[in-house]
């Protein structure tokens, strides 16, 4: 067998034959930088908070941490619907993201994260803030924080992986 006829038996990926396969650019931007990757720092940093707030918490029974607990699971959980709301948009404009499965697991592990993510926070709102901590403000606080490293790894594969939501020029 030649070459040219090993070329033509080789298989091809009918997904990324599509016609706006590896157009990856980020629609949602200010100046070429991506909205969604601008926001998703602030609720990872914001569920990790919360977690060592509870623990601060648990260890030193001062009720300033139950309270920065639930102000940094509020902004966690309001933050993570405005990176939502972004991500959403880029995945619904943007056709070479639509087209990879990756990006749809990272989409439905994201609106799981935020279940928990308003879960943690409205139950602190429910049951006061320094009653929510132990045991179950905890327990959530860790849940949504293994949530977020499964959710980050997801959406870190997107963009080192495959470059979602990146510019080939570097420039907007």
């Amino acid at each position: 067998m030649d070459k040219d006829t090993q070329a033509d038996d080789a298989l091809v990926d009918p997904i990324s034959a599509q016609p706006h396969f590896h157009r990856t650019e980020s629609q949602i931007a200010i100046a070429g930088h991506p909205i969604h990757a601008m926001l998703v720092a602030f609720p990872i940093a914001l569920t990790m908070c919360t977690l060592g707030a509870d623990a601060f918490y648990w260890w030193t029974g001062d009720v300033f941490w139950a309270r920065a607990a639930l102000w940094a699971s509020g902004m966690a959980f309001i933050f993570g619907l405005l990176a939502g709301l972004s991500g959403t948009v880029e995945l619904l404009l943007v056709p070479g993201i639509r087209a990879r499965a990756a990006s749809w697991t990272h989409f439905v592990i994201a609106v799981m994260l935020l279940s928990i993510l308003g879960a943690n926070w409205g139950y602190r709102l429910g049951v006061g803030y320094e009653d929510a901590v132990l045991p179950w403000g905890l327990l959530l606080s860790a849940f949504a924080a293994g949530f977020t490293a499964i959710t980050g790894w997801h959406g870190g594969k997107l963009v080192f992986d495959y470059h979602i939501g990146t510019s080939s020029t570097g420039k907007g």
